[in-house]
Parts: structure tokens; C-alpha cells; sequence
């Protein structure tokens, strides 16, 4: 396919990149207590007889918390001040079902659209930018009401087949004097095709050395690195890594799936190089787990779990936890560690640094306290 003079510019990584927000949501509500575990609880090593982690097995990451062992390929990132812990992160969604608390928080509260639908819309557009990628098989409920998604699980799916030399040219003739919407629509698509034709063609070895695990969730990061790097104007990506409802035999659940995050988000931030510094990553989840373990070795759901913000700019190698403790007072309801940062405060100060002006317009109806994420 023939690629016209800009966009081998974007190809070759001498085109308009602005800031990548790229989001994970670990559904099936991550055990935040698992996977950043404060081993130095006694309350924590009581309700846990079994499950709990304890200090010695545990990477410190200060005096409280640990990381656990699965994701220590993170832990260079949290040392090199690149990567912060949100601990008791949640949302004001007190039901404990998958399905509410997942609503709210992609959409950014009770309102129509999705949070990162509206980020994009206080952006400038650009004609023929690949905006958004939803790394899947079906539209993020965040994306939605965004000016422009791809939804995609490769390049490979974003492609008009065999006949693209054929038909890209015949698409392009039939919308060039198409005026509004559609026609502007229209246009940005046939760009975003001839962006990721030329981007397709070109052999891809990732940077630094970096491997990414095998199967989806690698597969979707290398994705996202590669568009990246490839300058076609990405500003947000989502994916997903699920699995995390651990009712029964945790450790064996999740186990692997800790694994994966940390191994993938290593090698992404790897593979983007100098680029890191230009994307943030914001790994949330739904809620967390119940503090004590139940008689199936698993955990029920809960209400606060932890939150990942990795990238450039961001002041971590730090804990930021106004943490409660686990003993039988604070606990909320039948026994859940409580939510003391709501979502939105943490990602306030991400999407301000990313080019948001007003911040009211992307979470309406919520009194904003933003987090201090940068120092």
C-alpha cells in the first residue's frame, strides 16, 4: 500500500506523539492486600493464616508494605521513582458487584459516557491521528463517547483484507468532498489504515531486550508500545487482565496472573525506552477483597484494593496509603479494608498532566481532592 509523505513521518517516529495514557483494569476485583501486602500487620498475619505473606517473603517496599514476590519485575520501576502505589483505592460503590462497581468506574460516575471518552474530547483533534485503541475484542465502556476509537486485538484486525491497495484509494475518491461528521470520520479512518499498513509491513523487535509473556494481555502491551513508538498520535489505549475473582484457592489463582502484570508491565516500560517519559500507565481494579480468608483458601469480595501509576513525571518509589489499619474498628462492613482514595483523586492529577484543562467536565458531580501523584 502506497503511504503518503506525513504519515511515513509518523512511521518512522518523526510525527506528533503527545502524552499516552494507557489504563489496565484487573478485573474480577484484584486483592490488593495480595499484591502489595502491609506483611508488618499483625492483624493482616492474623486474618490470614494461611494466605497472608509473610515480611521475609515479601520485596519492602518501606516499612508497612511489601511487594509480593510475583511482581517483582516491578520493582526496579518503584525504585527508580517511576512507579507509585495507591493502598485503600476505590470507589464510593459500596454494592460489591462486579457489574455496578465496574459501571461507575468506567464511566466516571452516573453519568452517560466514558471517563476517558470525555478526557479525549477536551483534546484537540487531529485529522488522521489514531487517537484511542481499545486492546480487545469489544469497545472499553471508559472510550465510550470518545471523538475516535480503534478496537483491535493486533494490526492484523485493523486492515481491509487483501483488497486494501484496491479499495483504500476507491474510499478515499468517494469521501474526499464529503463535508461534516461522517466525512471527517471517514477521512481519519482511511488515514489510520495507511498508518497501520505502513507500521504492519515494518519488522518489530522490541526494545531494551524486552519480553513480553505469552498470550493476550503481552500481546495487547507490545501492541501499544509499538503504536507508541510508531508516533501515529496515540493518547489512550485500554486493556484488560482478568481473572482476579478469587473466591477459592487464591494463591493458585492469581499466582500467574501477578506474574503476567508484572513481567508485562516491565517490559513495556523497557521496550518504550526514552518514550516512558511521555506515557503514564494507571493500573486499576474494581475493588478488593474481603481481610479474612474464607474456608475455600480464597477471599470474598471487598471494598479498597491498590492502584499502579507508572510513567513519566510520577514521584514514586513511595506507598501513598492514608492507611487505616486492619483492626476490627475500621473495618468497613462485613469485614473490608476501606476505601480512603477514590479513584477519580487519583486519576485527577494523571489527566491534568495530560492536557486537561477542566477537570469538572471529565468526572461531573464529584467534589475532586486530586492525590499528589508528582511531587
Amino acid at each position: 500500500m502506497a503511504v503518503a509523505a506525513d504519515l511515513r513521518l509518523s512511521i518512522t517516529g518523526d510525527g506528533d506523539q503527545r502524552r499516552a495514557l494507557v489504563v489496565i483494569f484487573l478485573r474480577g476485583a484484584a486483592d490488593g492486600l495480595t499484591l502489595v501486602p502491609p506483611a508488618a500487620d499483625d492483624d493482616y498475619q492474623r486474618a490470614r493464616p494461611t494466605l497472608a505473606l509473610r515480611p521475609e517473603s515479601c520485596l519492602p517496599l518501606d516499612d508497612l508494605f511489601g511487594l509480593n514476590p510475583q511482581l517483582a519485575d516491578l520493582l526496579p520501576l518503584y525504585r527508580d521513582g517511576r512507579l507509585a502505589v495507591i493502598h485503600a483505592a476505590g470507589s464510593e460503590d459500596d454494592s460489591r458487584s462486579h457489574f455496578a462497581a465496574q459501571d461507575l468506574m468506567e464511566h466516571g460516575g452516573l453519568v452517560a459516557g466514558g471517563w476517558l471518552g470525555r478526557f479525549l474530547r477536551q483534546r484537540p483533534t487531529r485529522p488522521g491521528a489514531l487517537l484511542a485503541v481499545a486492546v480487545g475484542e469489544a469497545l472499553s465502556e471508559s472510550l465510550r463517547g470518545a471523538p475516535s476509537v480503534a478496537v483491535m486485538r493486533s494490526l492484523e484486525d485493523f486492515t481491509l483484507g487483501p483488497d486494501a491497495d484496491r479499495l483504500v484509494p476507491r474510499l478515499a475518491r468517494l469521501w474526499a468532498g464529503e463535508g461534516g461528521e461522517l466525512g471527517r470520520a471517514a477521512r481519519d479512518t482511511l488515514a489510520a489504515l495507511r498508518r497501520l499498513e505502513a507500521l504492519r509491513a515494518a519488522p518489530y523487535r522490541p526494545a531494551g531486550g524486552a519480553v513480553y509473556p505469552p498470550g493476550d494481555f503481552g500481546r495487547g502491551l507490545e501492541l501499544v508500545a509499538r503504536l507508541i513508538k510508531a508516533r501515529v498520535g496515540l493518547e489512550a489505549a485500554t486493556l484488560d487482565l482478568g481473572g482476579w475473582d478469587s473466591h477459592f484457592a487464591q494463591s493458585t489463582l492469581i499466582r500467574p496472573l501477578m506474574a503476567r502484570l508484572g513481567t508485562g508491565l516491565a517490559a513495556f516500560a523497557r521496550d518504550l525506552g526514552p518514550e516512558l517519559a511521555t506515557t503514564t500507565v494507571v493500573v486499576m481494579t474494581e475493588f478488593g477483597r474481603r481481610l479474612r480468608e474464607n474456608a475455600s483458601l480464597g477471599t470474598d469480595h471487598g471494598r479498597g484494593s491498590v492502584m499502579l501509576v507508572a510513567g513519566g513525571g510520577v514521584a514514586g518509589g513511595r506507598v501513598i496509603a492514608d492507611w487505616p489499619g486492619l483492626a476490627d474498628a475500621v473495618l468497613e462492613g462485613p469485614g473490608d479494608v476501606p476505601v480512603k482514595h477514590n479513584y477519580r483523586d487519583v486519576l485527577a492529577p494523571v489527566l491534568h498532566r495530560h492536557g486537561v484543562a477542566d477537570l469538572s467536565e471529565v468526572f461531573p458531580g464529584y467534589r475532586l481532592a486530586p492525590l499528589d501523584l508528582y511531587g
